[in-house]
Parts: C-alpha cells; structure tokens; sequence
C-alpha cells in the first residue's frame, strides 16, 4: 500500500485512539430508547448521516431522514441525530430547537466538544478529527493530509458502521432480518 494511504489510514486510527467509547454507548443507548429517530446533516457529513439511516432502517428502527417528504413529526420520547462537526451550522441549531419544543431528545455528534450545537443537546459525541473549521495550519495547509472535513466525514464512516454492530448486538437482530429489510427495488 503506497504512503498517501497509509498516512489517511493512521489519521483515521489516531481519531479512533482518542474517541470516548463511553459516549459511542451512551449514542447507542439513546438510539435505542428512542420511538423515532429522525437525523440531519448538512453537505458531505449529511451523505454519512443518510447512511447512518439506512441502516438504523435495516435495523428496523423508525428512522427517518429530515426533509425527506416521509418523514414524521418527532416529540416526547423520540430523538433528533445531527451531525455538527464545526460545532454548529443555522440549520442545526433551528432543527435543535424545535426537537426540544416538541418534547424530543437531542443527539449531536461534532468534533467541537464546546460548540454551540453540543451546548444545546442532551447527548454528545465528540468524534476528535479535524473538520473545515480548524483545517488551517500557520502554513496554510492542514493538519490532515485529506482536505477540509474529509478526516471526519470518513470518521462518521466507520463510526456509524460500528454504532450499527453495536446496536445489532443490544436489539438482538441477525444480519439476515437486516437483510430482509433492504429495498429491492435497486
């Protein structure tokens, strides 16, 4: 394997050293004690965000992807998963207040531990990898050898796949009844 690959694979490794398997549980217990879950990204770290739905989909959880036409209200006893990996973004922070007005817990997963997103949920997971706003090194470029927000877009990646394994584990579904609820309509 050339070098480029093996340095955006041991920043993905050094990111996973430093996440706090704790609060991926405490994630995974939110989920799981939620009526429906709907979830929201914006731009590249929504793509991940959708993914993540599909899967709580395959699941067979009531998971639902906010603005899509199907989508349900969410209130009392229902959660809210944004990602917010610079801390924060307006659309966020609306769709934050509403969940709470409706009653419904809030989930954010950013790599801003202080960001004003994170002030404002219930339950934070803080995946520690560099996004678009802290890509500037004093030499103009990143600290990552990926642009922008790729390290944790990628990190949402594989830490969406491992959420779903354990979430598999806690609800007792088999890979077959996952399966069973793929479309097959491709």
């Amino acid at each position: 394997m050339s070098t480029p690959y093996r340095q955006a694979l041991a920043e993905l490794e050094h990111v996973f050293d430093r996440l706090d398997d704790a609060a991926v549980d405490d994630a995974v217990a939110a989920i799981t004690g939620a009526g429906r879950i709907a979830l929201h990204g914006v731009g590249r770290e929504g793509l991940q965000v959708r993914g993540l739905a599909m899967r709580l989909f395959h699941l067979g959880l009531k998971a639902s992807v906010v603005g899509d036409m199907t989508t349900p209200p969410i209130g009392a006893g229902d959660l809210l998963v944004v990602s917010a990996g610079p801390g924060g973004f307006a659309t966020i922070q609306a769709l934050i207040g509403i969940a709470h007005a409706a009653g419904a817990a809030v989930l954010v997963v950013t790599a801003q531990a202080g960001g004003e997103a994170a002030r404002q949920a219930d339950h934070v997971l803080v995946v520690p990898a560099q996004t678009m706003a802290d890509d500037r090194a004093d030499d103009g470029g990143g600290a990552s050898m990926l642009p922008m927000g790729s390290l944790y877009e990628g990190a949402l990646f594989v830490l969406f796949e491992i959420m779903i394994v354990k979430l598999r584990a806690r609800i007792g579904v088999s890979s077959e009844a996952m399966r069973a609820n793929h479309t097959n309509l491709e």
